[in-house]
């Protein structure tokens, strides 16, 4: 008896994963071939499990900490986060996409081309149709990198993006609150399941110190992100001090890369730029 129950266990177990392995490979043949964009070497992509841990402020300041650590290096931004695009505001820019007066840098977003205060009321064959539109009918030019700003969660555009062009890197941007490491978990494994490298964590808002008596506190917790780092057996790329600076320079849409280059909020994203160059190094080589 206790032979045959063995023995029916094992079958269910086998067929069990026949039946996964036969749904994986539907899903395989089923997906959107990848196609490099033309003229773009690298493809970076900064996510987050949910929003308002300053996603899209590390994604400009990312792409720009590249140019600043090496000024031959082309960079291009693009703003996926087809529902809250805010890269026109970080950036100062209305109208059509152009190149920046100061830097090689190539902007484009579903900013430019609905209202500041329209609502993007769209379902998915919509939101799939319009990022095909912002990755291949934009001329990219030749880029080193294309440093895309993705929306906060795991829908989507995540998988759009992620099934149509091959990805070099993920960087996941997280305080170190408990409750947004949790949606930062769910974010770095979304990736792995789709085979995208993920090169690391962000620690953002890391610590504020007061400007009147320099006094430190970890307003969100400290080194949440870094023990998470730990747990998946990722790199932990940097922490980005939560400092009146950072955010009184993007309101102005001069980000801190530029505006405060000498500053230590700077330096933090020049080194965060400098952890990603060389995880991607370590990625590909």
């Amino acid at each position: 008896m206790f032979s045959t129950l063995l023995d029916l266990f094992l079958q269910r177990s086998v067929d069990s994963k026949s039946l996964a392995e036969r749904q994986k490979q539907q899903m395989a043949r089923s997906l959107p071939k990848q196609k490099s964009i033309s003229g773009v070497h690298q493809v970076l992509v900064v996510a987050s499990g949910k929003g308002g841990v300053g996603k899209s402020t590390t994604a400009v300041n990312l792409a720009l900490g590249l140019i600043a650590n090496d000024p031959s290096k082309s960079v291009g931004l693009l703003d996926a986060d087809v529902y809250g695009p805010s890269i026109p505001k970080l950036m100062n820019l209305k109208g059509n996409p152009e190149l920046s007066d100061s830097t090689t840098l190539i902007h484009m977003s579903m900013g430019f081309l609905v209202e500041d205060a329209a609502p993007i009321v769209w379902r998915g064959l919509m939101v799939m149709s319009a990022i095909e539109k912002l990755l291949r009918q934009v001329d990219w030019g030749s880029l080193d990198y294309l440093v895309v700003d993705m929306p906060p969660g795991t829908g989507d555009v995540q998988l759009s993006i992620t099934q149509n062009i091959p990805i070099a890197g993920a960087v996941i941007v997280s305080t170190p609150q408990d409750v947004a490491l949790l949606d930062a978990r769910r974010g770095a494994e979304m990736f792995r399941k789709v085979n995208v490298p993920v090169l690391g964590l962000v620690q953002n808002m890391s610590i504020f110190q007061c400007p009147n008596c320099n006094h430190q506190t970890h307003i969100f917790g400290s080194d949440g992100a870094r023990q998470l780092a730990d747990t998946l057996g990722v790199q932990f790329l940097g922490d980005v001090p939560l400092h009146l600076n950072i955010r009184e320079s993007s309101d102005r849409g001069r980000p801190v890369v530029v505006s405060s280059p000498d500053s230590p909020e700077a330096a933090a994203y020049r080194s965060l730029a400098s952890a990603v160059v060389q995880r991607l190094q370590e990625v590909s080589g």
